[in-house]
């Protein structure tokens, strides 16, 4: 099924002239929409830059071909506009969302987090889209009359809100973080600048969501299979991409390995958007929104899959964490990754002096609290290799990630 354009300024899209502006107000650009300049700010940012050395699924030596954290956040963000511009939607706010997604990830993936969320569990624990948050509100320092990179309301919200509500109208915590609470430092800068925790994000917010999930699902297989940590024969047993590799082979019978894994790939994606776009306009047809601030309110998401395709796309991810993140190889690994970010942790709460001067400053005057997030602020930004080579600098023994 081919995608129709859609119409331009669909009513439910978000209005970049109609933004619930900045916390600091600004003058408006000349040239370019309130949206556009996030995303401008965002590639600009020293923590955009250091995705380009922080682990995606395989650490950076493992190989030049496997994505990065960055890699995968131009993939997200290229499907991120596609469904934007299918759907009506304003393409700068999804991109822009899409962008700055993994902006708090630490280094090494999942497993550096899972680590700093262990190190901080009596301060709340460490969560990377709170972190994200951080990010971009306090620890980019590019500009003379304030912290972070001062971006608009709707692309704060999507960041914070991307996978839905994440309180109800009274406060509850809900979904994630009804066992745990939602983190602190969301809850303080919802003080400051009220982002609706308890609503849907607007639409754009919910096609990048997406977006990430059909990146992942889609480039994962890709570097499996370059990996060898599964066969084409494997991934072919799960029903949507077997059929697709069936049709492939119906066209191409002697195709090669590497071409068949690009074309199953490239026919997974379109399939995947397909289904999104077409399950989307479904959904808002049925709602009938007027306004973004409508699809908020919706008392469900508007943007996902269908049916059929979530319970496929469910299975390929399923796949995916038994055949590749749960991998004897990957473990190995990630359990490696883990335990530098603990010593890393430890060593820098035991001794201020490890860290560099500028991190230092008037830790001896505050809180444990404050302490240990400082310290967690200043190793979620490290890149792979930089937090390898500050334990090297700090331990006798430091393992090869590989």
């Amino acid at each position: 099924m081919a995608i129709s354009a859609a119409m331009i300024d669909a009513p439910y899209a978000s209005d970049p002239g109609l933004s619930r502006g900045r916390l600091h107000p600004e003058p408006p650009s000349k040239s370019r929409s309130a949206f556009r300049r996030d995303c401008d700010r965002i590639i600009h940012s020293t923590a955009f830059r250091r995705l380009k050395h922080k682990t995606q699924v395989f650490v950076f030596d493992e190989g030049d071909h496997y994505r990065t954290r960055l890699t995968h956040t131009l993939e997200v963000a290229q499907i991120a506009r596609a469904l934007a511009r299918a759907l009506g939607l304003d393409e700068d706010l999804a991109e822009a969302l899409a962008l700055a997604h993994d902006l708090g990830h630490p280094p090494f993936g999942h497993a550096g987090e899972r680590a700093l969320d262990e190190c901080l569990s009596e301060f709340g624990g460490f969560d990377h889209n709170a972190q994200t948050l951080r990010v971009v509100t306090a620890l980019e320092r590019r500009y003379p009359g304030f912290d972070g990179i001062n971006l608009t309301w709707e692309t704060l919200e999507g960041l914070v809100k991307h996978n839905g509500p994440l309180t109800d109208r009274e406060g509850k915590p809900l979904g994630r973080y009804r066992a745990r609470g939602v983190p602190r430092s969301i809850l303080d800068y919802n003080t400051v600048q009220d982002l609706e925790l308890w609503s849907f994000p607007s639409a754009e917010a919910q096609v990048a969501a997406v977006a990430d999930d059909v990146a992942y699902s889609a480039h994962d297989i890709d570097d499996g299979l370059r990996a060898e940590l599964f066969t084409l024969n494997d991934i072919a047993a799960q029903e949507l991409p077997g059929s697709i590799i069936a049709d492939i082979l119906k066209s191409f019978p002697t195709l090669d390995a590497a071409r068949l894994t690009h074309e199953l790939v490239r026919r997974l994606i379109g399939a995947l958007i397909e289904d999104v776009v077409s399950e989307t306009r479904r959904r808002l047809a049925v709602l009938a929104p007027r306004s973004a601030d409508e699809v908020r309110r919706a008392p469900s998401g508007v943007a996902g899959f269908s049916e059929k395709m979530a319970k496929a796309e469910g299975a390929i991810s399923s796949f995916l964490r038994t055949h590749m993140y749960r991998h004897e190889r990957v473990m190995d690994v990630m359990d490696q990754a883990e335990g530098v970010v603990r010593d890393l942790f430890a060593r820098y709460r035991s001794d201020f002096d490890a860290l560099p001067a500028e991190w230092q400053e008037g830790l001896s005057a505050v809180d444990e609290g404050v302490r240990v997030r400082r310290i967690a602020d200043f190793i979620a930004g490290m890149t792979d290799r930089y937090a390898l080579a500050e334990h090297a600098r700090l331990f006798d023994s430091t393992p090869e990630l590989r």
